[in-house]
């Protein structure tokens, strides 16, 4: 499967990076493609594309914080958790993701 996913915490450091790193890794270990926007204190890094958007079956929110551009979202299945639930068990994340692209 495709997903996009934006990784932001209040302070925009460790665990929004931390966050993508670990849904990267884990989308790479089931097979799926990911691509993960990082929205921090140095702005956003590897912002979505809109044929990546196009593209997904579902997108990942590991937000601790309000975001920049969540009306892009509007129309595709979205599952919302906290960074800190990604760095717990990003696998459970992505398996949730996973059901929410099939209905589920």
């Amino acid at each position: 499967m495709k997903f996009v996913a934006v990784c932001a915490c209040p302070a925009g450091l460790m665990h929004t990076f931390m966050a993508a790193k670990g849904l990267k890794k884990e989308a790479k270990k089931g097979g799926d493609e990911i691509a993960v926007e990082t929205q921090s204190a140095s702005g956003i890094e590897n912002e979505i594309t809109p044929e990546e958007l196009a593209a997904a079956d579902a997108v990942i929110l590991a937000i601790d914080t309000a975001i920049s551009g969540m009306e892009r979202f509007n129309g595709k299945p979205v599952v919302q958790v906290g960074t800190s639930t990604v760095l717990r068990n990003a696998k459970s994340v992505l398996d949730q993701a996973r059901k929410a692209a099939k209905g589920e």
